[in-house]
């Protein structure tokens, strides 16, 4: 971004969301012809990139996926429709949720596949942290995600310093060694 252009202050949630459809194809699915965890992670990140970056309109780095809920399974030959939309924005990071649903292409039966949420941070070409615009929530459901936002932050934040606490207390760092984290 050159010095001549501006950010705004704020967006719209609306203005960020963000929809993906894909069939899932053989190379998506596991040998029961079940959409991997992995590739639907994937395609979540993708949407919810979309998303943040109408937001922020810069690079982005995936900072976590806070939480992923796996509903029900799709399979090759669905149809798997994505949606995402920014949560919250905070200085230099915005949280998105992602939806997920399958639909099955003959009889047109749709169902909630999985859920997630993804927290990105803006970045410029060195890959320092970039403030972003703030979001504005208009409708009850936005102003609820907004809030809610707010809280799996405190979380996120409480847990980081939980495991960074307890890096610093371990005298033996092998003692761990088999425990993943």
């Amino acid at each position: 971004m050159t010095s001549s252009e501006t950010r705004p202050l704020a967006r719209t949630v609306a203005s960020t969301q963000s929809e993906m459809t894909q069939f899932i194809l053989p190379n998506d699915a596991n040998t029961m012809g079940n959409l991997l965890g992995g590739r639907l992670m994937h395609f979540i990140d993708l949407t919810g990139a979309l998303a943040a970056y109408r937001h922020s309109r810069t690079n982005l780095v995936t900072a976590s996926m806070d939480h992923i809920d796996f509903i029900v399974p799709g399979h090759v030959g669905d149809l798997l429709i994505l949606k995402s939309s920014v949560n919250r924005a905070f200085t230099t990071s915005l949280e998105v949720g992602v939806k997920v649903w399958i639909e099955h292409p003959r009889t047109g039966a749709v169902h909630h596949a999985a859920s997630a949420y993804l927290v990105y941070v803006a970045v410029n070409q060195e890959g320092r942290p970039l403030k972003v615009p703030q979001a504005i929530a208009e409708t009850p459901d936005q102003q609820r995600r907004f809030a809610d936002a707010q809280l799996r932050r405190e979380h996120r934040e409480a847990e980081s310093a939980r495991r960074k606490d307890e890096r610093r207390t371990t005298a033996n760092p092998e003692s761990d060694a088999d425990t993943y984290r």
